[in-house]
C-alpha cells in the first residue's frame, strides 16, 4: 500500500482533486480519449489494472466500459514533466466513445 502512495504522490491534481487523462490504444498508438482521475480513481486504475475515472458531470466514480462492456485494460501509465497530466497506453474492447465511435476525437473542427 506504502507503495501506491507514493505513485500517487508523484501525481499533481489541481485545485478541485482532479489530472486530466488521455487514453491512447496500445496497438494503434490513437488517441481514444481524454477524461479527468482523481486520487481514488487513479488508486483504482493502478489497483485493478481497468482504467476508472471522475466523472466532472455526474461527480462520481466510473469504471470505463463498466455498463457498455467497453472495458479500458491499463497496459502502461506515464506522467508528464510537470505531473500534472497522465498518458494511460490501454487495450480498448469496443469502442471508447459513448457515441459509438472507435475514438472521442472523431471530429475535423475546420470540416464540421
Amino acid at each position: 500500500m506504502e507503495e501506491l502512495d507514493e505513485l500517487l504522490a508523484k501525481v499533481k491534481f489541481d485545485e478541485k482533486g482532479l489530472v486530466p487523462a488521455i487514453a491512447q490504444d496500445q496497438s494503434s498508438r490513437e488517441v481514444l480519449m481524454l477524461a479527468y482521475m482523481n486520487r481514488e480513481s487513479l488508486r483504482l486504475t493502478l489497483q485493478t489494472g481497468f482504467c476508472h475515472y471522475w466523472s466532472r458531470s455526474r461527480r462520481k466514480l466510473w469504471k470505463k466500459g463498466e455498463t457498455s462492456g467497453n472495458l479500458q485494460s491499463l497496459k502502461q501509465i506515464f506522467y508528464d514533466c510537470d505531473n500534472d497530466a497522465l498518458l494511460l497506453i490501454i487495450d480498448q474492447k469496443g469502442p471508447a466513445c459513448h457515441t459509438g465511435n472507435r475514438s472521442c476525437f472523431f471530429r475535423d473542427l475546420k470540416k464540421d
